[in-house]
């Protein structure tokens, strides 16, 4: 879900997590080491559960040691379904270092400001990213497109598909993975990026996520004579319902509506339901914003209810337990509302492959000292957002007419009007150019 946009009220001391300095761990990224041995049949070094966008990112990061691994897909083909994914500074800093950040920057635009308003369509405000701080970069990009890019750095035997795990045990020297379908694989090493509803983090006991309250559907208008609108973010606040919405190509426009729901009522599928729902969610809206899901075709509409998990120190489970660990949305689930998932997710992916590259560098270090290791450095980056993400969201979704009119009137200018709110920096890189 893209909704970077509301990343612009983080307050300071979230920001002073995320701004510590890690410069080094581009350079180590380009320091190969020996690759694996060949192993017996039904049996692999390291296996990577999910070949979503975090799956691929640690397989390539990996890869840049020359660590081999085995990336297991439940899906019967690469999953490039989906819509557009809010990629901010520190995501752009994450895709470098995996070498496909430049593929991405030549075909999407970055944001050059944001544009808030009411549903009833009166300005809130505006800003221009660049005149507040030359760092940050933005941009919408399509996760077809991401998972794609991230593909190509792969060997084409690195995924195997239709493999949608069942089980999950320790045994004697490693773990074994039993599939629905009926067969198994003893791996050294498990990284799962299976997802928010991930099967592993069960396994390691952390509880299912909780749903926030909203349901959330998006699309991506089109438009074969060209769109019309500037490359920003484009946010409308409402009783309720919220509507982002911003450019990605030439002809094509993201959208995301969230609206209030007092149940999550399953997934819907259905993109006339869904389409309906948006419309109706969006119905004080100008009609030249309801346009943009009129432009919508049918494949590109999907919905889901919003869900997260908060973490706790000393209470939340480790993010590994023993040669089993967890990356991204498996390990911190969030709301959308700081546009940070993604970006995250490829953060974790650089971590972890360099903590574990060390480690089998190394003659005294334990793989799980590794992981402990990529947990500790990655805790206060993670620890804060899905509170934070959580919070904003309740205010934004907020029903009450009265503090409706004193977030948009008071609050939400003020808070675009300091400037260390809206630096989404998280982990600092060095150019790898």
């Amino acid at each position: 879900m893209a909704y970077a946009v509301t990343s612009l009220f983080q307050y300071q001391r979230w920001r002073q997590f995320q701004t510590r300095n890690n410069s080094h761990l581009i350079k180590s990224l380009f320091t190969k080491t020996a690759p694996n041995k060949e192993l017996d049949e039904g049996e692999k070094d390291i296996v990577i559960v999910g070949a979503g966008v975090a799956g691929l990112a640690t397989a390539v990061a990996l890869r840049r040691y020359g660590i081999q691994s085995k990336v297991l897909e439940q899906a019967e083909t690469l999953r490039t379904e989906g819509v557009s994914i809010s990629v901010a500074t520190n995501g752009w800093r994450a895709l470098d270092a995996l070498g496909v950040g430049d593929e991405l920057r030549n075909q999407y635009p970055e944001f050059q400001g944001l544009v808030l308003k009411t549903e009833d369509g009166r300005d809130l405000k505006s800003i221009r990213f660049k005149d507040e701080d030359s760092r940050q970069e933005g941009r919408g990009v399509e996760r077809s497109s991401l998972v794609v890019a991230l593909s190509k750095q792969l060997p084409p035997d690195a995924i195997s598909f239709s493999s949608k795990l069942a089980n999950i045990e320790s045994q004697s020297g490693g773990i074994l993975l039993k599939f629905q379908n009926g067969t198994q694989l003893s791996a050294k090493i498990v990284i799962a990026c299976d997802g928010i509803h991930s099967p592993v983090a069960r396994w390691m006991g952390f509880s299912e996520p909780k749903y926030a309250g909203y349901y959330a559907i998006q699309g991506h208008g089109v438009y074969p004579k060209g769109q019309p609108f500037e490359p920003v973010v484009y946010y409308i606040c409402g009783r309720g319902v919220r509507l982002t919405f911003f450019p990605v190509s030439p002809t094509k426009v993201y959208w995301g509506v969230c609206f209030n729901s007092p149940s999550p009522d399953g997934k819907i599928t259905d993109p006339s339901i869904l389409r309906e729902d948006a419309l109706k969610s969006l119905q004080n809206c100008p009609r030249e914003l309801q346009a943009i899901i009129d432009y919508t075709p049918d494949d590109s509409i999907v919905g889901s209810p919003i869900a997260d998990r908060w973490l706790w120190p000393l209470v939340s489970p480790s993010p590994s337990k023993g040669n089993v660990v967890l990356v991204g949305d498996a390990w911190h689930p969030m709301t959308p509302n700081l546009g940070q998932g993604a970006s995250l997710a490829l953060e974790d992916s650089i971590v972890l492959a360099k903590k574990l590259a060390e480690a089998l560098k190394s003659e005294t270090s334990s793989i799980e000292d590794a992981f402990k290791a990529y947990g500790k450095e990655r805790w206060p980056h993670i620890f804060p957002l899905p509170i934070v993400a959580n919070l904003v969201g309740k205010f934004l979704q907020w029903d009450n007419s009265t503090v409706c009119y004193i977030r948009d009137n008071l609050v939400i200018p003020k808070l675009l009007s300091l400037q260390p709110l809206y630096k989404r920096v998280s982990v600092e890189f060095e150019s790898s150019k």
